[in-house]
């Protein structure tokens, strides 16, 4: 998916069929009525109980999604009395700056890069998370997680959901039937697409293709790639421009990762020759991996939404993932991910309560039971979680032998991030020999 986050769109509360759940009145669609603050509904409610007002929530969360995620909050807003009034964008990122320079500011935004969110860390809008909520946080989540909204030592932002950017899909029966296994190492991987390859079948498939981002899912092998080649450290230094975008420690990421998406051998199963990578969707790529015409595809958690209806996810169905291998297993379980963090303009007591609610296991349980979502908090329930694919990420994620990064791209100045790394790996794909991309995605880089 994109590195902005994905396309999504609020609802309307413009239903007025009512329905009781729980002992709480809601009403389908959005908005809600209040309940019983003394019911036994309401008792995991009750320390935010007399901090009654409306608290406006901004994010790019939008269509599906974004009722999935109301629904998660109602009842915390129909015991508390606090009406939460939530608006999605598809331009979040430019609206959320007009409106706080507008002084229209959201009292919560959801902010899919942490980059953003530090914008207005660094204007001096948002408002650093009191004592209770990095209370919560701290318990909730690792210091990996934490960093991505913390400056100077202060936080603002909490974690709130999460995707997976190291998976790679592949068919457990093709396995199966061939005996092949699950890799362990890179070694190891590459052993397994040579022994597809002299099978006969492309051992990888791919696509690039997404209209206006098109290019971004390379990055997100080259990120995959310098994390596990290079370690952490130096996967930061190249995010924060520490080290240039052309350092040899770079190019020796680039050719690893030309060993597999631009050898003929390997690439592009179902769909054709390695160019084809360019004009095929990152949505239709993975497809071939149903029909046996390819073996595995790197994409991250939220693709398990593009199979096809029908298509049974999980370690004994027609597809699952495995974490793409570390290169040196004795560094940990590298892990390269996304998702949304917290923030907020405001700090009235019904904000307070709003941001706390959120850093907690109750909410994540409460999202996490409405499907489609899963959360790199300690305290989630796994036994909640609906597809077997986010059950696997939020194992990985909360294993402390994980390290993980956020996605590099989402971290960059976005002509970089969002603009010459998608066109430059695109270029990359089409045949541009690495130092030239490496150059010129360095000189595009903001003085």
């Amino acid at each position: 998916m994109p590195k902005s986050p994905h396309p999504r769109a609020t609802v309307a509360a413009s239903l007025s069929l009512v329905f009781l759940t729980g002992g709480c009145a809601y009403l389908e669609g959005g908005g809600s009525q209040s309940a019983d603050p003394d019911s036994p509904e309401c008792e995991a409610f009750s320390q935010w109980q007399g901090n009654e007002g409306t608290v406006s929530v901004y994010a790019s969360i939008r269509d599906e999604e974004a009722e999935r995620m109301e629904r998660s909050w109602q009842q915390f807003a129909d015991c508390t009395g606090i009406d939460i009034q939530y608006e999605g964008s598809g331009e979040f990122e430019a609206q959320v700056q007009v409106k706080v320079d507008g002084g229209n500011a959201p009292d919560i935004a959801l902010f899919p890069q942490p980059g953003l969110l530090a914008r207005f860390i660094d204007a001096g809008d948002a408002v650093p998370a009191p004592d209770s909520v990095r209370t919560l946080a701290e318990e909730g989540w690792s210091e990996d997680w934490l960093n991505y909204a913390t400056v100077d030592g202060e936080l603002y932002g909490t974690p709130l959901g999460a995707n997976f950017k190291s998976f790679v899909w592949y068919s457990p029966t093709y396995f199966s039937e061939n005996g092949h296994e699950v890799p362990q190492t890179w070694d190891e991987m590459i052993a397994l697409s040579d022994a597809i390859a002299a099978d006969g079948v492309k051992p990888w498939c791919a696509g690039i293709e997404s209209g206006d981002a098109t290019g971004w899912p390379a990055t997100d092998w080259i990120e995959n790639v310098i994390l596990r080649e290079q370690g952490p450290d130096v996967y930061d230094q190249w995010v924060g421009h520490e080290i240039p975008f052309n350092d040899p420690q770079i190019t020796e990421a680039f050719d690893r990762a030309d060993e597999i998406l631009r050898n003929e051998d390997y690439v592009n199963g179902g769909h054709g020759n390695v160019q084809t990578i360019g004009t095929t969707s990152f949505q239709d790529a993975g497809m071939p991996i149903l029909d046996d015409e390819c073996g595995m595809y790197l994409m991250g958690s939220f693709y398990a939404a593009q199979w096809p209806e029908g298509t049974t996810v999980g370690e004994d169905g027609d597809v699952f993932a495995f974490n793409l291998p570390p290169v040196d297993p004795e560094e940990g379980t590298p892990v390269m991910g996304g998702g949304e963090f917290v923030g907020a303009f405001a700090d009235r007591p019904e904000v307070v309560a709003v941001r706390e609610y959120l850093a907690t296991a109750e909410y994540a349980n409460s999202r996490a039971a409405e499907g489609a979502w899963f959360s790199a908090h300690q305290g989630l329930d796994l036994d909640g979680l609906e597809a077997p694919t986010d059950r696997l990420g939020a194992e990985i994620l909360r294993d402390p032998e994980t390290v993980f990064r956020f996605d590099g791209s989402d971290l960059m100045p976005a002509a970089v991030g969002a603009g010459t790394f998608w066109r430059g790996m695109t270029n990359w794909i089409n045949g541009e020999e690495t130092d030239v991309t490496l150059d010129y995605i360095e000189d595009s880089w903001p003085s």
